[in-house]
């Protein structure tokens, strides 16, 4: 059985984890941390889990945390790398769900995240844990910075164009125009996401940058093995989980005659949590909802030469917890798959 810490497990990431964790046939959960809820069992701030998790909150000074096998942050931004060096000298694997380990320039991290960079050198070593792009590396990680919800979506959609050996696409223009649900805020009171704010209302954010662009063109790049050009627009539904992204690149004249379906079903034949849908299709949010799975679908309109990419994914399942499950499974010698089968949920 794999020993399981939880750093910062009262917000929507954190109850995603212990949702699928608990349900997981190698999975042992030992310490969830919560300094203001220390003491407060689980499942009294989170009724669906009673009978499914026994623990209670404890403040990060009681856990042990150095017992674990691996340990999880679903913290704010910088609470990791504060605490990664003395957890990796104790031999134990660290998963963070926040930013701290995804940006491998210390210069952008300071940039947008507005806070000096601790452990540059363990940021050297963190792998990036994007496993349908990074599989190999995150089976002998330590340390794994964990892609953002929406970098998530828009990478796993325009990879299987970048990894030709040749440029199929004009890769100085990609535009990725992205929606999300309210929950992808994280579980904290603010205006914007009051019931009487966001229902009933559509709204673009972030036009002018995001923090999840650098991400995205950082992993992009790396996948391209070339410099990426991508606009990036995000914006709020109301729904409460759920990203679609909705991708749009150019073909050049070369690859105008490319079965691109037969692209992407090539390109992840072997990804279980990747669905290329049949052509034509529109994949749903509700789809996925719940569940690890990605869907996608390409479109060709009127057979020219823009290329629409479709993708949509749980934000907080294969856009975070779930998809820290499928790495830590890699790191652990799992199959992938392991406690990550849950049908999605409709209606």
């Amino acid at each position: 059985m794999i020993k399981i810490g939880i750093v910062g497990g009262t917000g929507y990431t954190g109850v995603e984890l212990l949702r699928i964790l608990a349900a997981h046939p190698q999975a042992e959960l030992v310490a969830i941390t919560s300094r203001k809820e220390d003491g407060m069992p689980v499942a009294e701030m989170f009724p669906s889990l009673r009978g499914h998790v026994s623990l209670a909150f404890s403040a990060p000074e009681k856990a042990r945390l150095d017992q674990c096998d691996v340990v999880f942050f679903a913290t704010p931004h910088g609470v990791a790398m504060a605490q990664a060096r003395e957890l990796l000298a104790a031999g134990v694997k660290v998963i963070d769900l926040a930013a701290d380990f995804r940006l491998k320039d210390t210069a952008v991290f300071e940039q947008w995240y507005g806070m000096p960079h601790s452990c540059p050198d363990i940021l050297a070593e963190a792998v990036y844990g994007l496993p349908e792009v990074n599989r190999d590396a995150i089976r002998t990680a330590r340390v794994i910075g964990l892609p953002g919800c929406y970098p998530t979506s828009m990478q796993l959609g325009f990879a299987p164009l970048l990894t030709q050996g040749k440029p199929l696409i004009n890769e100085s223009s990609l535009i990725a125009d992205c929606k999300s649900g309210v929950s992808g805020a994280g579980r904290k009171a603010e205006v914007h996401a009051l019931l009487a704010e966001a229902s009933d209302n559509f709204k673009a954010y972030g036009v002018k940058g995001h923090r999840h662009l650098p991400e995205t063109v950082q992993g992009l790049e790396a996948i391209a093995g070339r410099p990426i050009g991508l606009t990036f627009v995000p914006h709020l539904v109301p729904m409460i989980r759920g990203i679609h992204s909705t991708l749009y690149a150019t073909l050049l004249p070369e690859a105008r005659s490319i079965d691109f379906q037969a692209l992407y079903e090539s390109h992840y034949r072997d990804s279980p949590f990747v669905d290329v849908m049949p052509a034509g299709s529109h994949p749903e949010t509700r789809s996925v909802r719940a569940s690890n799975m990605l869907r996608l679908a390409v479109h060709r309109p009127g057979g020219g030469d823009l290329l629409v990419i479709l993708v949509v994914e749980d934000n907080l399942v294969k856009g975070a917890a779930g998809q820290g499950v499928q790495c830590m499974n890699l790191m652990f010698g799992l199959d992938e798959t392991t406690g990550l089968r849950q049908v999605p949920i409709l209606p």
